[in-house]
C-alpha cells in the first residue's frame, strides 16, 4: 500500500535509519574499544572462523524463528493450511512472509559478511562479532515490532541489520587490502 505522503513516509525511513546507523556506530565502537574484554584473543584463523559461526547461530535462529512464525499461523488459519498454493493468504500470513523473505536477505548477506571479517579483524578485536551479531538480532526484533507500522516503522529494525552488515563488508574489504 502506498503511503499517503511520500515526503512524510522519507523522512520516517530516513530518522530511523539515522537512528539505527547512530546507534550501530556507538555499539561497534564500544566493541572496538574494548579489545580482547568481551572475548579473548584469537590468533589463530580457523578459531576466529569457527567464534564467527557459534556466534552467527544467533543470526541463524532469527530465520528459524521466522519460519516457525509462518508455519504456526498456517496451521492454526483455515484460510492458510494449504500453504502457498491457497488461492487466498490472511494478511497475518502476507506479513510473517514479507518478514520472513526480509530476514532470509539479510542472512545470507549477514553470515558471509561476519566470516570474511574474523578472517581479517585483528586478534584482539573478535568482540566487534559478537557486537555485530547482537545488533543483527536486536535489528531483527524491531523489524518485525515495527512491520505494521508501515516503511517508518520497519526502518530502525531495517538499518540496525542491513548496515551494521554493509560496514563489516567494506570493513573486510580494508582490511584485506
Amino acid at each position: 500500500m502506498a503511503p499517503r505522503d511520500l515526503a512524510r513516509a522519507q523522512r520516517g525511513v530516513a530518522l530511523g535509519v539515522f537512528a539505527a546507523v547512530a546507534f550501530a556506530t556507538l555499539i561497534v565502537t564500544a566493541a572496538w574499544v574494548s579489545g580482547d574484554r568481551w572475548l579473548p584473543r584469537v590468533d589463530d584463523l580457523a578459531a576466529r572462523l569457527v567464534l564467527a559461526l557459534r556466534l552467527d547461530l544467533a543470526v541463524l535462529l532469527c530465520l528459524a524463528v521466522a519460519i516457525g512464525r509462518v508455519a504456526g499461523q498456517r496451521f492454526r488459519s483455515a484460510e492458510d493450511i494449504g500453504g502457498s498454493v491457497s488461492p487466498s493468504e490472511s494478511a497475518a500470513v502476507r506479513r510473517s512472509r514479507a518478514i520472513l523473505r526480509n530476514t532470509l536477505e539479510q542472512v545470507v548477506l549477514a553470515v558471509p559478511a561476519h566470516l570474511a571479517l574474523a578472517s581479517v579483524l585483528p586478534p584482539d578485536r573478535m568482540a566487534i562479532l559478537a557486537a555485530l551479531v547482537a545488533l543483527f538480532v536486536a535489528g531483527r526484533i524491531a523489524f518485525a515490532i515495527g512491520y505494521p507500522y508501515g516503511a517508518a516503522g520497519r526502518a530502525f529494525g531495517f538499518g540496525l541489520t542491513f548496515f551494521p552488515t554493509i560496514g563489516a563488508l567494506v570493513a573486510a574489504a580494508a582490511l584485506a587490502l
